[in-house]
């Protein structure tokens, strides 16, 4: 097997891993406490010595790990970011809605900017988490004490829901093209109600996933998900479709190159946020302080580890820190859109990204890409060093883009930054196709990085 084909092979078993954005941190957490990593809580106090590997959770779908060279003498940063979530439906309060006394269908509504008609007609379940304080119940949640609740990760996995289309008898117009109502259109069909359960049906099979009580089920935060497994096609095996290729693509690629390599002079950092196809505004997104925060705990931590915690106002802190920060990189890693095959026309004119050519470093005029001469330099010369290839994107200047992390980070950590991503096809849909190949590119470039 090729390693192009093995390291695809490993990106598809961590997707299937996967379903939402908690199972995402919970699976990388695993990789990290397998490679040795010291798990740290946001709400003690941190004891980071050089040499030292560690990784930090917020809200149980945002995790930044990071790694301290042995050298007493850092110079900075080394950050890649990415994030954990992918457009999807979020299942509402008391979700089960019947029909004509025939069918249960659940209520959803929308969770980012998907193509809503690549969920028709597709085998579906449920993943996320529940919140569940045993031995209470709804009636008495007021009254709980926070450390009494505690979060448990829900999976579903069997074929269990179907958003059906209408047939095209119903509508002859079809193929002329169908505005999509998300309360109409898009609710998956769960049970029929001769053979269902009852009322709180779902809310039961939750339950029994993850071994308590219906009524010690307090909140939850559950998602749809394609069962398609990823796969690996083409005349010579040179694409995969999968589900949640943005952003989980480069997830993989950071965290793999991130846990193989030893920092030397600077602070190996791998960031996955939540939230970005809702605009990273929440506390566990990039418009979030937890770069921040973590970036300031490791300066505070490891001055402290030095005897040089003598400052009452914070001021030296501060000062080291922000010397690091000035001669830090951050690579901002989302994926990109690539020339269609249907479509070329969509592409830029001279910016025209394919799959397999190697990683997409991204330019938008308004800065909705954080990429400037200088980083693109910086990027450019990362992949030269690791023997890969690189390609440019930018939108057409009649289409709008969109944003991503880079420039939502650097509002809260002034450093240098570059936006790029893999090249990928049907972005947003609920299955996406790139290039079998880009993912070693990027673990390669990472690796290269992350090793200077």
């Amino acid at each position: 097997m090729k390693d192009y084909e093995k390291c695809a092979r490993e990106l598809l078993e961590f997707i299937e891993e996967s379903p939402s954005s908690f199972h995402v941190v919970e699976n990388i957490r695993g990789r990290l406490n397998g490679e040795g990593f010291t798990e740290l809580k946001e709400g003690e106090e941190w004891e980071i010595v050089p040499g030292g590997r560690y990784y930090v959770i917020r809200n149980g779908s945002s995790i930044i790990a990071f790694c301290i060279p042995r050298k007493q003498e850092i110079a900075g940063f080394h950050i890649v970011a990415s994030h954990s979530d992918s457009p999807s439906f979020k299942v509402k309060e008391g979700p089960e809605i019947t029909v004509e006394e025939s069918y249960v269908k659940l209520n959803t509504e929308k969770y980012g900017g998907m193509i809503l008609s690549t969920w028709l007609d597709r085998p579906l379940s449920v993943a996320g988490r529940v919140a569940v304080c045993p031995g209470k119940t709804s009636k008495i949640a007021g009254d709980i004490i926070q450390d009494r609740i505690s979060t448990k990760l829900v999976n579903i996995q069997k074929d269990l829901l179907v958003i059906p289309n209408v047939a095209i008898h119903m509508n002859r117009d079809m193929n002329k093209g169908v505005e999509y109502n998300p309360q109409v259109d898009m609710l998956p069909l769960f049970a029929d109600c001769a053979e269902s359960e009852g009322s709180g049906a779902l809310s039961k099979m939750v339950a029994e996933a993850v071994g308590v009580k219906k009524e010690d089920i307090l909140g939850h935060d559950l998602f749809l998900y394609v069962r398609e497994k990823g796969r690996i096609l083409g005349e010579n095996g040179e694409f995969i479709l999968s589900p949640r290729l943005d952003d989980l693509q480069c997830v993989f690629a950071s965290c793999k190159a991130f846990m193989e390599s030893v920092p030397e002079r600077y602070i190996n950092l791998c960031a996955v946020f939540d939230n970005e196809e809702v605009g990273s505004g929440t506390g566990q997104g990039a418009d979030s302080t937890f770069l921040e925060d973590v970036l300031s705990r490791i300066s505070e931590s490891l001055m402290a580890g030095e005897g040089m915690g003598q400052y009452p106002d914070g001021q030296g802190r501060k000062s080291r820190l922000l010397r690091w920060i000035a001669d830090s990189f951050l690579i901002s890693a989302d994926n990109a859109h690539a020339v269609h095959p249907n479509h070329p026309e969509k592409a830029d004119p001279t910016n025209r990204p394919y799959l397999n050519r190697g990683i997409v470093i991204k330019y938008h005029g308004s800065q909705k890409y954080a990429t400037d001469a200088v980083s693109a330099a910086r990027m450019k010369e990362i992949c030269h060093r690791a023997k890969v290839p690189c390609q440019s994107y930018a939108n057409r200047s009649d289409i709008p883009g969109g944003s991503t992390l880079g420039n939502i980070s650097t509002a809260h950590v002034s450093v240098s930054s570059v936006d790029i991503g893999l090249p990928q096809l049907a972005m947003h849909s609920a299955v996406e196709t790139a290039g079998a190949r880009d993912t070693l590119y990027a673990v390669q470039a990472f690796r290269t990085f992350f090793a200077e």
